[in-house]
């Protein structure tokens, strides 16, 4: 039986590896060489789109570049599909990122306030979030999400990402 356990593995290892490789053999320097930024970008996103598979945070990785870079409408495709369907919360907290990182607080604060109401014990998120409610000019919400985070844990980095957001120094994700 562990033979036969050890040759799926190994087998699904090397399919895999030969998918990865055939991605790999596409990502040819014609993609962006003397292509315009628009054009190298559009080919690489295509590609990354390919390479991200299923992946919900390769996804949202891509989905960022075309967001932020001026492509909001397949950017926020690729958020609304992975919102449709089952996801992890971590998914809609790394979308809601984007929409921070885009001044976008009105499509952010929706995405942050669900994740804290399903997530109450995730310190280091609920600092972050805070860190966006005060810059955004809400101290009030923001030093109820402190208090709650301070309360569960207290380290380094959430006492420092807390302090950053007093100065206007947002977050380091």
């Amino acid at each position: 039986m562990k033979r036969v356990a050890a040759s799926a593995l190994t087998l699904g290892i090397f399919i895999a590896g030969i998918g990865v490789g055939y991605a790999a053999q596409k990502l040819s320097p014609s993609l962006y060489h003397d292509k315009s930024p628009a054009e190298a970008a559009g080919a690489l996103l295509e590609t990354a789109t390919i390479l991200a598979d299923d992946g919900s945070w390769e996804r949202i990785g891509v989905g960022r570049v075309y967001y932020l870079g001026g492509m909001k409408d397949k950017g926020e495709a690729i958020f609304s599909s992975i919102l449709a369907g089952k996801h992890a919360d971590s998914d809609t907290f790394r979308i809601a990122r984007v929409y921070v990182e885009a001044g976008e607080w009105d499509k952010a604060k929706p995405l942050f306030d669900g994740y804290v109401e399903r997530n109450p014990r995730e310190e280091q998120d609920l600092v972050e979030i805070g860190t966006y409610y005060l810059l955004q000019g809400d101290r009030s919400t923001a030093e109820r999400l402190f208090d709650r985070a301070f309360a569960i844990d207290q380290d380094v980095w959430s006492t420092s990402r807390a302090a950053g957001a007093y100065l206007g120094v947002k977050p380091q994700q």
